[in-house]
């Protein structure tokens, strides 16, 4: 890996960019908050309720204990404790939605009163009322039980939920402490999360306060629901990024430790999610405090402004196209794999659209390769019959015999719609750019190796041979799949490429090449991009409506359908350069008028 060596970058890349609220918003920690809560609800009663709504997963002790500590006289009570319905009544209804595998469940539609015994909540109410004590309610659905003077969320991001898991933590109220990590998020993503967010979509008109203790109640901070409301407003407004998050994997490599800056703590860096909505968070700057929120609640309180009406029409509160970083440079091979066909992942799962995706090209070294689709004349019968041997242990699956193998470098742009056999090889960094649902990977072979966690990595075949496009053979694929470059359009100091995706997927990408500036249109949908040459670049608005934007090389950001026009080129140290981005937005939701504007 010489040629790695010889890279010398000093990073830029913001690893904590956040949405800058004004002056006249204000934070509270510490013993603060709590006097700012209390002295709230004494206004309204002398004996009042604050009820503290907790997202499942949250720590419930520590915020009870916290309360407990700094509100003399006042009574605090985990509600979830007090109404919960027993664990195994719970377990034996989620049951047909968790199913049996370790991996994939089932999308659950049942609503938090599963969860809950209405008689006990009824007799919780009926003690708070009657007991003439100031009260904290605290835990998921205390909103609930009644209503109370004070409304607060406390919200959690997703991804510091999994590392709680990680470290031991069970799902909510369960006793699966000690299961596998990829179960505890099965039950997560098909069940507690989803639950949680249609109750805590609920609440968002409602709220009085919102608290944050994902770093702990230590460092717990809180803002005013009308200042929430605002923060997201103005993020909807504007171009913004999402909080990155950088995970190690068996596969993983080294490019992003020194691009990103990251720590040498981890042993590799095999993902990055730059930009899934449903996992990462956005943070806002309040007052000199750091507030972290799920950057979903951006998605599900303004979908308009964010999405646009057609594709908010199309896939409702849900944020459909997904960046992330795939780094195997001085690492290994991705495995082998395949994604659902949208019949299979709808009639299996209930999922109501599938993970097309594809590969980007960030960087490469010279041997780097794509794994995509069937050599001409490969025998399903024979394939599938090597793939079982090989997740038996009895012999290695000769991947060359039956996938084909295409030279990756840099700014490729590999295809790879659903039900296409493929994987990254090693010494490459994929931007990789797809839809959203991003857990229905069938692995098919995972080279002989096994987990960070020492244990093998779950293998689908069963799954993987029910999607398998057995016609995609080598011409078809270098016929449709690779390199599929077309010029669009030029102009002074700009070129636009259409470099994907494939006709059977509906996310439409883009490249621009500026050296100048070059005119940009969100055509009424989100457009979401990542500056894939240059150092830095600027985003502006030609009519002033938002304040100029900065990226920086590998930084994915988001520009919401509400934007309308924009503008980018070189900024900084890359005035006079050659830069470009690439551009995703979902294909055919583009408005008319919007198509029609100056700057398209």
């Amino acid at each position: 890996m010489a040629a790695q060596a010889t890279r010398v970058r000093i990073s830029n890349y913001d690893k904590t960019p956040a949405t800058r609220l004004g002056r006249e918003h204000h934070s509270w920690r510490g013993a603060g908050l709590w006097q700012e809560l209390a002295q709230a609800a004494l206004e309204i009663s002398a004996a009042p309720v604050i009820a503290i709504d907790a997202y499942p997963g949250a720590d419930i002790r520590s915020i009870v204990d916290a309360a407990s500590s700094a509100l003399d006289g006042w009574n605090v009570i985990d509600s979830e404790e007090a109404t919960a319905k027993p664990t195994a009544e719970i377990d034996t209804v989620l049951a047909p939605f968790l199913t049996d595998d370790r991996v994939f469940g089932v999308i659950s539609h049942v609503g938090i009163d599963t969860f809950f015994d209405e008689a006990a909540s009824a007799r919780l109410a009926a003690a708070i009322a009657t007991s003439g004590t100031p009260t904290v309610l605290v835990g998921w659905g205390a909103s609930r039980v009644l209503k109370a003077e004070i409304l607060v969320l406390a919200d959690m991001a997703r991804w510091e939920l999994q590392l709680r898991q990680r470290a031991g933590a069970p799902n909510w109220r369960s006793s699966n402490v000690n299961d596998d990590p990829l179960t505890k998020y099965k039950r997560g993503f098909f069940v507690e999360w989803r639950v949680a967010d249609e109750h805590k979509r609920s609440l968002f008109g409602r709220l009085d306060y919102c608290l944050d203790t994902n770093r702990g109640m230590a460092d717990a901070v809180l803002i005013r629901a009308d200042t929430l409301r605002a923060g997201l407003a103005a993020t909807a407004a504007t171009p913004f990024r999402v909080v990155p998050f950088f995970d190690p994997g068996v596969w993983g490599g080294q490019w992003m430790r020194e691009v990103c800056d990251l720590s040498d703590d981890a042993v590799n860096y095999a993902w990055c999610f730059d930009c899934v909505p449903e996992e990462n968070s956005l943070y806002l700057d309040v007052d000199g405090a750091r507030f972290e929120l799920p950057a979903l609640d951006l998605v599900l309180t303004h979908p308009r402004e964010l999405l646009g009406e057609r594709t908010f029409a199309r896939f409702g509160a849900e944020f459909p196209i997904r960046f992330d970083f795939l780094d195997t440079m001085e690492g290994g091979n991705l495995s082998l794999q395949v994604h659902p066909l949208t019949d299979y992942i709808q009639r299996v799962f209930g999922m109501t659209y599938t993970q097309d995706e594809s590969y980007y090209l960030l960087d490469a070294e010279d041997d780097a390769v794509v794994y995509l689709g069937l050599k001409t004349g490969a025998d399903p019968e024979r394939m599938i019959a090597a793939l079982e041997s090989a997740a038996t242990g009895e012999r290695a699956f000769p991947a060359s015999d039956y996938v084909n193998t295409f030279p990756a470098r840099k700014h490729d742009h590999f295809l790879i719609p659903a039900g296409t056999v493929h994987c990254s090889g090693a010494n490459s960094m994929v931007l990789e750019i797809s839809a959203t649902p991003f857990i229905f990977t069938f692995k098919m072979w995972d080279w002989d190796r096994l987990g960070l966690d020492g244990k093998p990595r779950p293998i689908n075949i069963e799954h993987a041979k029910h999607n398998i496009q057995w016609s995609r053979d080598t011409e078809w694929t270098e016929r449709n799949l690779v390199n599929r470059v077309e010029k669009i359009a030029e102009g002074d100091g700009w070129v636009e490429e259409r470099t994907g995706l494939h006709e059977l997927e509906f996310i439409e990408v883009r490249r621009i090449w500026f050296s100048g500036t070059a005119c940009q249109n969100t055509e009424g949908t989100v457009n979401v991009l990542n500056l894939v040459e240059g150092r830095e670049a600027i985003v502006e608005s030609p009519t002033s409506a938002f304040e100029p934007f900065i990226v920086h090389y590998a930084e994915t950001f988001i520009v919401p359908a509400a934007v309308g026009g924009y503008t980018i080129r070189p900024h900084g140290e890359a005035e006079g350069t050659r830069c470009g981005v690439v551009k995703a937005y979902v294909r055919g939701t583009q408005t008319e008028g919007a198509r029609m504007a100056p700057g398209n």
